[in-house]
């Protein structure tokens, strides 16, 4: 039992304390093997050697200096992170939905000064989850989100996933600022979408003039097996948003947009106290160049490969399971029944993973999870399936 905390969790009864790689330890010594990553966030697993060095190496210069002042590694980083989406710029943020929130701003800033001040419609997909602020949760479609915290933004309206010739209809108005759409819907069970209705959206935004915003907090930064998820479309939005992994356990996220609206904000118009700080900054270096060289974009391909294969064999084997998903280490497992029971029974097992959109169990291992983890997970949930 928690006390003096606001009720807004419901954790399970374990405090974790250590761990190594893709494993947890427990406070009574436990073991678990970590298949959900902090949600997406720890993709070098705990206790990595060198993140743990150069973050003791930082917590001896600066920890914090504002964004008044420079200090080495934020335009490392920033360069870093535009070579590797395609994009040009970068806002720091301390997490996905603040990233959203700045892009949100810039929609609202590029229709300002083109003079459309009558353009002030934002439009997203059904089944969509952008955050839990005032202004992601408008883009957040789940009515659980959305209700008790009304009156939300004005002039949001959604549109079904695949559906161009209705996306078509209202993007043709020209009364919204921008499209928010996740290339995979993580919180709605994985899903991704179609990629001829990513190219689609392209095509017709680039065509009324509207703001293309591709949420890639959970899906980016190479869990799929690419830097962006869309990228296996061919498509690049106007601006992407980035959070999750990128400091590899810190909390730090970031809005990337392209060349051509990298000028849209002037001094004073956005800002973060704590953002892009030298220590989390230090923490993404340590990321981003061993995605870039070391080897840990050719590991998510790997691991992920081999989760799948795995995955595909439990399938053929228990008809409960109705529906793989996903790429790379974001997968997916949509079951006819009992997926909740099956969470549980993981757990128990020694096995963390997560349940979204009802009847989907969530695989986001950490990318250094090795091929024996693979196999031990993909062995647990095979006993836990067995018993279901």
């Amino acid at each position: 039992m928690t006390t003096h905390l606001l009720n807004t969790y419901a954790p399970a009864p374990d405090v974790f304390v250590g761990g190594s790689g893709a494993e947890l330890r427990t406070q009574d010594g436990r073991i678990y093997l970590d298949f959900l990553a902090g949600i997406a966030v720890s993709a070098l697993g705990h206790n990595h050697p060198r993140l743990v060095r150069e973050l003791t190496d930082q917590l001896g210069q600066a920890i914090h200096l504002s964004n008044l002042y420079r200090h080495p590694y934020a335009q490392d980083v920033a360069t870093r992170i535009a070579r590797l989406s395609g994009l040009e710029a970068v806002f720091f943020t301390n997490s996905g939905t603040e990233a959203n929130e700045c892009a949100i701003k810039i929609a609202r800033k590029v229709a300002y000064k083109k003079g459309d001040t009558k353009r002030t419609g934002l439009l997203a997909l059904e089944g969509s989850f952008h955050g839990r602020s005032m202004g992601s949760v408008s883009l957040t479609h789940t009515e659980k989100y959305r209700k008790p915290f009304a009156p939300l933004l004005p002039g949001v309206e959604f549109v079904a996933p695949g559906d161009t010739a209705r996306l078509e209809t209202l993007l043709s108005t020209r009364t919204f600022q921008a499209l928010f759409l996740e290339p995979i819907q993580g919180e709605q069970g994985v899903k991704e979408l179609p990629h001829d209705f990513l190219r689609a959206a392209r095509e017709l935004c680039t065509k009324t003039g509207t703001l293309l915003v591709h949420d890639e907090v959970q899906a980016g930064c190479g869990r799929t097996g690419t830097f962006l998820s869309a990228d296996a479309a061919g498509v690049k939005p106007d601006v992407a948003t980035l959070a999750k992994p990128i400091a590899a356990g810190l909390p730090m996220g970031c809005t990337v947009v392209s060349k051509e609206f990298a000028d849209v904000f002037e001094p004073g118009d956005h800002g973060s106290t704590f953002a892009g700080g030298p220590f989390v900054c230090r923490g993404a270096l340590v990321f981003l160049d061993l995605m870039e060289h070391g080897g840990l974009q050719e590991a998510v391909l790997a691991r992920g490969a081999e989760l799948r294969a795995g995955l595909a064999d439990l399938k053929g084997e228990f008809p409960v399971i109705t529906e793989l998903r996903g790429r790379g280490l974001m997968q997916g497992v949509r079951l006819s029944r009992g997926a909740e029971d099956l969470q549980k029974k993981l757990y128990a097992k020694g096995l963390i993973t997560n349940r979204t959109a009802g009847d989907v169990i969530r695989i986001l291992p950490p990318y250094v999870v090795t091929s024996e983890q693979i196999a031990r997970g993909v062995s647990i949930l095979r006993e836990a399936l067995a018993e279901l």
